[in-house]
């Protein structure tokens, strides 16, 4: 007989608890049932549940149960229940079956602490009682995630710049309070009337958020850019305009829809460069593919208006780009699409604005080195990076403040209005911004010297782009593309991405190493710092059979860790002191688009087994964090001794929250959804089973992984015994005692309306004034 109008338990928590049950009326019964024509006999039930479901649903009342498990199980505070908590890891909660009456022990720390971010997530709904299903609580780690990336994560992560979104987007930490007059302000092009209008009218219906609406110049120079630091502010971004006459913006009053797109997470709002083309990715993999089209809008906008695709739409990233990958992803997105007139003419459109940026950022000064052909990173921006914390610099001004014999604090002011000139700083400070350019930052591979760098990430990524521009115009529009009154055709881009993969094999291949290195275009010499970027020309499809081998041979090797690639090796890092600190894209550290480059690059090159076991072990650290931390999805790991917890620079963003994670991190929720396209069935049931690579994998250099080396039948139930309820023992502790139970020794279920687990709470015989005892002294779990 149904119990609840819908049985899905694994909807979204939205739809989930918002279901109608069954009220349950309970009949004692009083008559001598031995006397009655069918000779039902009523045993009185236990107050334990016995196990005669396969799956069981729990009554909760959220404030009570919060508090236990917080008081109970969250030893250290800090509002997240995990493995370094001390706490029993085990709770008795009431079955819905029972009416109450009988509880159910909950235990380990996975169930236990999907409990605590299943209450967060009722409790955001505005829910006091719910009924929550065994099989969420325990439901595989591999399923929860990409359920939570899926339905949670990816909309939690994402913005608009309009009415509706305003305010979230001003409510980070890099607010109002260092900007004169404490204005919030919103950058508009010159050219974008629709944008300047939207905005100053949305300034004027916020007025307590002091929104200042200011249209940039026509010319956008360092000098302009620099002037804003005291200003900063959000950049518009793209928007759909609709026909003349159907709204209120500009000379043709159009209505104006700012389109939205996606944030890396914790405490960014803005829309990042390279983030995004990944983030897309992860969109595409989950089907929402309209919205990785808006991102690349976005893409397009940025070069259209502000002449490149910047590191982020905040206004001291005007002069500052990041590592470019938007042909490829257009072509991604595009194969998606329907093939509709309005799609191509978006798709040429898009072409167009990619083949600007190639041409006017990329390949022109002072990127450009026309000596080796190749490109280096290389921003305009003048002094310090203005998004740094205060002191982050310090370090660096102390010996020249202690030359002119004046406090740091001091010479930093006077140095930033120009009142000291120091060439050395401003060298360091161009190079510096070049790092934070390469998306990379920080690491001892570009410290110091990133501007004269010719890097192998930077130019196979341009050849990528060349490659693709050449496939668009001859594979989609035969041969030639006419547009907005350009005509392009595909030899030249083919010419050029041969050109360009003779220069990369010339200045970055290094035979006797088997690796690429970057060249310093400065010092005409190739540098030796072994690096994950030594893969880009895998992932790009610019090496040869024999440099990919190669790189397999060598390569993999020096970079594969435990938890996955790391970014650098421990050679190339050297020793890190006080003085020479860690920096985060450096060793034990592997990042998201490391691994999923590095993945793609190996299939191209029909190393599928290979790609499968780096795919593996880094899946194994996302999912086994995921398990045992109160799901956290960071920024980055530390892959050798597979942890989250990261003492480096900026910390790791994504692992500062209460009770549950609503966002986890943007290319890392991308790199999962990848990841597991990588991995065969067997795999991904290990995987489920927190099997740890090194019981699957003998060596690095494993080529086949065996139903042996797995040690599970097909058959097997793989999900951890920690993470399953087990029938309470009479030796623990309620969470809610058996009261009135001598009133009502026998029931029988009657169906008779559809109500709220709410209503379906107030009808229980629970004694509200009744306190749950907590389980307090783990002798008692004997």
């Amino acid at each position: 007989m149904e119990e609840e109008t819908s049985n899905n338990s694994f909807a979204p928590a939205s739809e989930y608890y918002n279901r109608v049950f069954r009220r349950h009326s309970y009949i004692p019964s009083t008559s001598d049932t031995s006397s009655e024509p069918m000779g039902f006999s009523y045993t009185r039930r236990g107050s334990k549940d016995d196990r005669t479901e396969a799956s069981l649903k729990f009554l909760i009342d959220i404030g009570k149960v919060k508090k236990l498990l917080l008081e109970q199980e969250d030893t250290n505070g800090d509002f997240q229940i995990t493995i370094k908590d001390k706490g029993p890891k085990i709770l008795r909660v009431p079955t819905y079956v029972s009416g109450g009456y009988k509880t159910f022990e909950i235990r380990g720390t996975y169930m236990i602490s999907n409990l605590l971010q299943e209450i967060a997530l009722a409790e955001e709904l505005g829910k006091k009682y719910v009924v929550i299903d065994e099989e969420r609580l325990n439901e595989n780690p591999v399923d929860r995630l990409l359920r939570m990336i899926r339905t949670v994560f990816w909309d939690d992560l994402c913005r608009t710049m309009d009415r509706n979104g305003i305010k979230k987007l001003f409510s980070d930490s890099k607010g109002t309070e260092e900007n004169h007059g404490g204005f919030n302000y919103i950058y508009v092009p010159f050219y974008d009337q629709y944008a300047f209008d939207y905005y100053s009218n949305l300034a004027a219906e916020f007025s307590e958020l002091k929104i200042k609406t200011v249209r940039l110049p026509r010319d956008i120079t360092p000098e302009y850019v620099k002037s804003l630091n005291n200003q900063f502010g959000i950049l518009s971004l793209a928007a759909e305009v609709g026909p003349p006459g159907s709204g209120e913006y500009g000379a043709d009053k159009c209505s104006y829809s700012p389109l939205p797109y996606i944030v890396p997470g914790g405490r960014f709002n803005e829309m990042y460069g390279w983030d995004s083309y990944f983030e897309a990715l992860g969109l595409l993999q989950s089907g929402k593919i309209d919205l990785a089209k808006a991102m690349i809008d976005h893409y397009v906008y940025q070069i259209n208006h502000y002449g490149m695709i910047l590191n982020a739409n905040r206004s001291y990233y005007l002069t500052r780009s990041q590592p470019p990958f938007l042909p490829d992803l257009l072509i991604r997105t595009y194969d998606m699409l329907l093939k509709t007139e309005e799609n191509f003419k978006w798709l040429k459109h898009c072409t167009l604005a990619a083949i600007k940026e190639h041409n006017q950022v990329w390949v022109s000064s002072p990127r450009y080195d026309p000596v080796s052909g190749l490109s280096t990173y290389h921003p305009t921006g003048i002094g310090m990076p203005p998004e740094t914390e205060p002191g982050h610099f310090d370090h660096v001004f102390k010996k020249y403040a202690d030359n002119l014999g004046i406090s740091v604090k001091d010479y930093i002011e006077k140095y930033d209005k120009g009142e000291i000139k120091e060439e050395e700083l401003d060298e360091y400070f161009v190079h510096d911004q070049a790092v934070r350019e390469s998306g990379h930052d920080t690491s001892y591979r570009l410290d110091g010297k990133c501007a004269d760098l010719a890097t192998v990430d930077l130019n196979t990524l341009l050849y990528l782009n060349e490659i693709s521009i050449y496939h668009i115009i001859k594979k989609y529009c035969a041969g030639e593309m006419v547009c907005e009154g350009q005509i392009e055709t595909h030899k030249p881009w083919k010419k050029k991405a041969v050109e360009r993969m003779k220069k990369i094999n010339e200045y970055l291949w290094c035979d006797e190493a088997g690796l690429y290195f970057d060249y310093n275009i400065k010092t005409r010499k190739q540098e030796t710092f072994e690096s994950a970027t030594t893969f880009y020309p895998l992932f790009a499809g610019c090496c040869t059979k024999a440099q990919a081998a190669s790189l397999v041979e060598h390569a993999i090797p020096l970079l594969e860790e435990e938890g996955g690639l790391v970014s650098t090796t421990l050679k190339s890092r050297g020793e890190v002191s006080k003085d020479r600190p860690l920096k985060q894209w450096d060793y034990p550290f592997g990042w998201a688009p490391h691994q999923i480059m590095v993945w793609e690059g190996l299939k191209k090159y029909n190393y599928d087994q290979v790609a499968e076991r780096l795919a593996y072990r880094w899946l194994y650290t996302i999912v086994s964090s995921y398990n045992d931390y109160n799901g956290v999805v960071p920024e980055k790991f530390d892959v050798v001794d597979i942890t989250h917890s990261c003492d480096v620079e900026y910390g790791n963003v994504g692992t500062d929250f209460k009770m549950v994670s609503k966002s986890g991190f943007g290319w890392m929720n991308a790199s999962f959804e990848i990841g597991l396209e990588f991995i065969n069935f067997k795999l991904r049931r290990a995987l489920g089973a927190l099997k740890p690579p090194e019981k699957i994998f003998r060596t690095n250099h494993v080529t086949e992984t065996t139903e042996d080396s797995l040690g599970f039948e097909l058959s097997e139930n793989l999900i951890p015994d920690d993470n399953k309820g087990c029938e309470t023992d009479d030796t623990l502790i309620n969470c809610f005692e058996d009261v009135n139970e001598k009133n009502n020794p026998f029931f029988l279920i009657n169906h008779s309306e559809n109500v709220s687990a709410e209503d379906l709470f107030s009808s229980l015989n629970i004694n509200e004034n009744e306190v749950m005892r907590a389980v307090t002294n783990t002798d008692e779990i004997l």
